[in-house]
Parts: structure tokens; C-alpha cells; sequence
């Protein structure tokens, strides 16, 4: 449990560094646009890989666990070798994969979409709109999210499955600092993009058909 907490405390306090590092308008105002930049980056480097690593602690820290059992089948056994054996309930499992899949693929093709460079320092040199960025904003985001619960399920962790309203929250305001700053340097661009594609959930168009 205590460590659990000191992931949880870890993950909440990296939010403030992770909002500062997509300040690049601030950071090139106070220390010049070269510096400035490179600053920026670095603070998004670290800040971004202290959120996701405090984020995968709250799921592998030791914690209570749950169970959701529909049917009578059997536990499903992954043998880990030095880490032992991991079981979980076939529900479990079969709940995972319906979230890791899609889950894995959003943040995967969001990082190849607008490069491993602009994922890891936060400071993009254009507004993305093809590949998944032009059926939806925050495809990391949301793949994230949708990680975090196949995690939560696949092993069974009952304080990650408590906390999952609140990583929602947390990526969502997220989010919305991104795009509050990337107003700030794209402006029209991105606020013509932001009105015409939706945040998380894609718009399904019907074509019409010609009479």
C-alpha cells in the first residue's frame, strides 16, 4: 500500500512539470527562443517520463485485488519465471484485451503520426492533421486511458481500478493545457483544426446518397 501511495503522490506531483514543459511561448520569452526551446525540451523529456513511470507504478505496486467473475471458467496462468507466475481471472483477461488492443494501437500510431521527437519533448513545429490526428486530437491520451484500464484488469488491481475517474480527469485537463498552448503558437491553424476534428471520440460521417 505505502508504496502505491508514493506512486499515486509521484504521478500528481509530475503533472505541474508535464503542464510547464508545453509553456515553449514562456520559456522562449524568459530565456530567448534557442535556449528557451531547449529548456523546454528537456523539462518535457523528464517531466513526461516521471508521469508514465509513476503511471505503470500504479499498476504493478503491490495493492489489494478484485475479481470479476461471469462465468465458471478457469484462471489463466502467464509463468513469469523470476517474477513468478501471474493469474487472473479469465474475465480479465478477455476485458483486457478489449481495451489494450485499441489501447495500444491509439498511442503507437499518435507517436508515429507526429514523430518519437515531438511525443518525448512536447514542442511539435506544426499542427499534425493526417494519419489518426485527423479523425481525433488526442489519440495518446486516449490510448492511454484505454491502457490503463486492460492493465487495471489484467492484473487485478483494485486501487488502480479506484483511481481510473481520476486518470481520466487528469489526462483530460491534460489535454487541455496542450491545446490551450499550441493555440498560443499555431493560433488559427489550430483553432480552425480544433473546431472542425473532435478531442477523443471520432465523428462517424454518413454519406449521402444520390437520388
Amino acid at each position: 500500500m505505502s508504496i502505491w501511495v508514493l506512486c499515486l503522490a509521484g504521478f500528481v506531483l509530475s503533472i505541474p512539470l508535464l503542464f510547464k514543459s508545453y509553456e515553449h511561448e514562456w520559456f522562449r520569452e524568459r530565456y530567448g527562443q534557442e535556449r528557451g526551446d531547449r529548456l523546454a525540451e528537456r523539462l518535457g523529456l523528464v517531466s513526461g517520463y516521471l508521469y508514465f513511470g509513476f503511471w505503470i507504478g500504479l499498476w504493478i505496486a503491490p495493492q489489494e485485488h478484485f475479481a470479476v467473475r461471469i462465468t465458471n471458467l478457469q484462471d489463466i496462468v502467464f509463468p513469469l519465471y523470476i517474477l513468478g507466475d501471474l493469474s487472473m481471472p479469465m474475465e480479465h483477461f478477455i476485458i483486457g484485451l478489449l481495451f489494450i488492443v485499441p489501447g495500444a494501437w491509439l498511442g503507437i500510431k499518435g507517436v508515429m503520426d507526429v514523430t518519437l521527437r515531438v511525443a518525448e519533448f512536447h514542442r511539435p513545429d506544426h499542427v499534425v492533421t493526417t494519419g489518426i490526428y485527423q479523425h481525433i486530437r488526442h489519440p495518446q491520451y486516449l490510448g492511454g486511458v484505454l491502457s490503463h484500464l486492460a492493465m487495471t484488469f489484467f492484473l487485478s488491481g483494485l486501487f488502480s481500478l479506484i483511481v481510473t475517474p481520476v486518470i481520466v480527469v487528469i489526462n483530460f485537463v491534460i489535454a487541455r493545457k496542450e491545446e490551450k498552448e499550441l493555440v498560443r503558437e499555431f493560433g488559427e491553424e489550430y483553432e480552425k483544426y480544433r473546431e472542425q476534428v473532435p478531442m477523443f471520440v471520432p465523428r462517424w460521417k454518413r454519406e449521402r446518397r444520390q437520388e
